[in-house]
């Protein structure tokens, strides 16, 4: 169920990852050899992820076979996306509102503010330059330390940090322990610092929404304040260097269009989203509750189950391969890449907006940029569930 060894990732662009046609539930092992079911489907998936006898809580009950052996921060029984029912939406209330699209909109011209910064920064540089380094990287970095109300003397160590949090397990166990030790010290020391002196930040936002809710664990805040961290500028940093990758490489017509309408830009930006995986492991994974009927299948209880949103992407049933990888062409449901349901992601119109800002300005400013080595010779970022290039040389 994953394209390759976790510690060898496949030596391909992230587009390019093939993917079977999508049928009915059927059985299969995760890479430790435990029993799990595959679900491919489009609205099989959709199910999956919204129904409630299927959640992520059972996957960490003290029965339950360990689905990784590396303490990493995703699989951190008190991370928000770990909790089920009232639990998990005890800490959603937390951040619910931070995260609505109306409060992104508001948002939007501090990170426009900030792409044209860094546009500036790399029209600076001597060619080629390297867009990770120079744009991919910073832009979700500065943007969530906006939020969070931190400064750059941090990024370094929250680079660290993040990397280990989302180990693959090529790191040793000790080594990602520590680096979660030293993590989840930040996000408490953060989370009474915002005590202490309050401001309009996320963070401080976040405090008084607790406060204001009652009874939320301060373990389970730590961990929410590291997965923000982490997941803020990781994903978008991946999709960036994934994307442009791609459109360079493979895509250059459509260059000019994403320069010259920003909101064409925005259906590329939602259709890269759903076709370009974040990493190689497919699937979503879930605890059976209960017996339950997907797709006319009987999964049983106690089932971990397996929700390839990647397959469910290309279900031809709902995507018409016609158009499937016709960039400019709005998406005909929703895209689970986000996830669905309960877990749906909160940062999603975040990350839409950057990527939509970056890719349109980017295209405006550089309108003849263009890869400076061949796609094949690109080095990958590994170690980390998610995979992009480690560097990409431009030109313009």
């Amino acid at each position: 169920m994953t394209t390759s060894e976790p510690t060898c990732p496949a030596p391909v662009p992230m587009h390019r990852l093939h993917f079977e046609k999508p049928g009915p539930p059927r059985r299969g092992e995760l890479p430790g050899g435990t029993t799990a079911w595959l679900v491919s489907r489009y609205a099989d998936v959709r199910q999956v992820l919204s129904d409630p006898r299927f959640g992520r809580a059972g996957l960490y009950a003290a029965d339950a076979p360990a689905l990784s052996d590396v303490p990493d921060l995703v699989n951190d029984p008190d991370l928000m996306f770990n909790q089920d029912g009232p639990d998990h939406l005890r800490l959603r209330r937390t951040l619910r509102r931070a995260f609505t699209p109306r409060a992104v909109a508001r948002w939007r011209p501090w990170i426009a503010a900030i792409v044209e910064e860094l546009l500036d920064r790399l029209e600076a540089r001597p060619q080629p330059a390297d867009f990770v380094v120079e744009f991919a990287l910073p832009l979700p970095v500065a943007v969530i330390s906006r939020l969070m109300g931190l400064d750059e003397s941090a990024w370094d160590r929250l680079r660290h940090w993040s990397e280990h949090a989302f180990s693959d397990g090529t790191h040793g166990g000790d080594q990602v322990a520590a680096a979660r030790t030293e993590f989840g010290a930040f996000g408490a020391d953060l989370l009474a610092e915002r005590r202490r002196a309050p401001g309009e930040d996320l963070i401080s936002g976040l405090v008084a929404a607790a406060d204001e809710e009652g009874d939320v664990p301060e373990a389970q805040l730590v961990s929410l304040v590291c997965g923000l961290v982490a997941g803020g500028h990781d994903s978008t940093m991946t999709m960036l260097g994934n994307a442009l990758l791609y459109l360079l490489g493979e895509r250059r017509e459509t260059w000019p269009r994403i320069g010259a309408d920003e909101e064409a830009a925005g259906r590329v930006a939602d259709r890269l989203v759903h076709l370009v995986p974040l990493g190689d492991d497919r699937g979503s994974a879930r605890h059976a509750a209960t017996d339950v009927e997907v797709g006319g299948v009987t999964i049983p209880a106690d089932a971990i189950v397996l929700a390839d949103c990647g397959m469910a992407n290309r279900d031809p049933e709902v995507f018409p391969p016609a158009t499937l990888h016709d960039l400019f062409v709005p998406l005909e449901a929703p895209t689970l890449s986000f996830g669905a349901g309960p877990h749906y992601c909160l940062g999603a119109w975040l990350a839409r907006t950057e990527l939509q800002l970056a890719l349109h300005r980017l295209a405006a400013r550089f309108p003849d940029l263009r890869l400076a080595a061949p796609m094949d010779a690109v080095a990958w970022r590994t170690g980390t569930t998610s995979r992009s290039p480690r560097r990409l040389d431009v030109r313009w």
